[in-house]
């Protein structure tokens, strides 16, 4: 059984940051804002820690992860995003190379992408692609770490108009033929008909628990505790302090 050991929620007074892209269809990145998490602690429990009671953690055994397994590295991230946002995309090309090499690659953060389709439509049909790539990537014996998966998540914010500018799922077939040793035909197929639906359907049930409204949206957790919500395009600073690193 999970302990509870949840310090916060978000909306209180250490969520960090402004809202991201918004719902609606339109689009408009909202600000970025500034900030940082409570004072943290900068030692880690050096054994694993039970995922505490927080609405944006059910169902993450079945999520993609960087890093250590959640509960195995002294810090998580939990992201929303939606592959459409223009303030995801600068959160990926600002923040999350230095992110991904000072905290992840080092085992000191596990991170783990949610979907959260609720900025422009063709962020739904991405979405979809995303988790049936993910799903065909795991048949084929990858890991959670599944490289086509990320691949084709960083894809879709570094080449941003090649996807938006047409036919999505089309582009994706093109990239994931090109780039990835997956059935790209059998993937997008697969995406088209919604096969994995549920997956996407329990990440906005997260999102929508833990109340998420904008994207990208943070959950950030040390040892076992719940530390802040961090909303935005927020910079690496921001992210190391309030985990204490």
């Amino acid at each position: 059984m999970r302990r509870r050991r949840l310090l916060g929620v978000l909306g209180a007074a250490g969520a960090t940051g402004l809202a991201g892209c918004t719902g609606g269809g339109s689009g408009a990145p909202g600000g970025d804002g500034s900030g940082n998490g409570d004072g943290a602690s900068t030692t880690g429990t050096g054994t694993p820690w039970g995922l505490p009671d927080h609405a944006s953690l059910p169902g993450l055994d079945a999520e993609p992860v960087v890093g250590p397994p959640p509960g195995e590295a002294p810090g998580l991230v939990v992201a929303f995003e939606d592959p459409s946002c223009t303030v995801c995309q600068r959160f990926e090309k600002n923040t999350w190379p230095r992110l991904e090499s000072e905290l992840v690659a080092s085992g000191q953060v596990s991170f783990v992408y949610r979907v959260m389709p609720i900025t422009y439509q063709w962020g739904k049909p991405a979405t979809q692609a995303l988790e049936s790539t993910y799903a065909f990537a795991r048949e084929a014996g990858q890991d959670r770490d599944a490289p086509a998966f990320w691949g084709l998540k960083a894809a879709y914010y570094t080449e941003r108009e090649r996807f938006a500018s047409g036919d999505v799922l089309a582009e994706t077939e093109a990239y994931l033929a090109s780039e990835t040793d997956l059935d790209a035909a059998a993937v997008v197929a697969a995406a088209r008909e919604k096969r994995h639906d549920a997956a996407v359907q329990a990440d906005l049930a997260a999102g929508n628990e833990a109340g998420v409204s904008a994207t990208p949206t943070f959950f950030l957790f040390r040892d076992g505790e719940f530390r802040t919500a961090i909303r935005g395009a927020q910079s690496y600073d921001v992210f190391a302090t309030a985990l204490g690193f």
